[in-house]
């Protein structure tokens, strides 16, 4: 058994690698499918959110490691639920990040893209002109805020955070009982 002494740096480690693998996993799958022109955004929604919570389960992974092999087993809920927030953020921050990359190399009109989709789906499901007109105005306006990166950044992170905060919530209530998926000793 290791020392319970642990650092923050041991808790920064497992925030920046589980984190890390989590958000460039979710964004590799999300920028994929995109350059692939797999089904467009309004039908795989909830594939995306899918794609994400398999990511996040690596939440988990790491405060059942961080438990097993930093804590000698035993984990209070502050701590696993701090350890899985971090690794939230840190998979937050790379999902944005690698979105705000594909944009910019990729020149991709992601909003022109989802308001062509969302105005087809209205059009394919009985709306009157008026009520798609107006929807449509409602569109430009987001397309032109979803340009600035001070509106398409917090956007982005709250498409996958709350997310990440259900999975540390849940895995923090469930690994903080030691007889839970304990490590069997060798």
């Amino acid at each position: 058994m290791r020392s319970l002494n642990v650092k923050g740096t041991d808790v920064l480690k497992y925030s920046l690698v589980f984190g890390g693998v989590a958000g460039a996993v979710v964004i590799a799958i999300a920028t994929a499918g995109i350059a692939l022109g797999l089904p467009s955004h309004l039908q795989s929604a909830w594939f995306g959110y899918l794609v994400m919570l398999a990511a996040l389960s690596l939440i988990f992974v790491g405060v059942k490691r961080f438990r097993d092999v930093e804590c000698g087993g035993v984990i209070k809920f502050g701590r696993a639920f701090a350890l899985g927030l971090g690794v939230a953020l840190a998979a937050a921050a790379v999902y944005v990040a690698g979105w705000e990359f594909y944009l910019a190399a990729s020149g991709h009109d992601f909003m022109a893209q989802y308001a062509a989709g969302v105005l087809r789906r209205m059009v394919e499901q009985g709306a009157t002109p008026a009520v798609v007109q107006a929807k449509a105005a409602e569109m430009r306006e987001l397309a032109t805020r979803y340009e600035s990166p001070l509106f398409r950044v917090p956007m982005t992170f709250v498409e996958i955070f709350p997310v990440g905060l259900i999975v540390a919530l849940v895995s923090a209530g469930l690994l903080r009982n030691p007889r839970f998926l304990a490590e069997r000793a060798r």
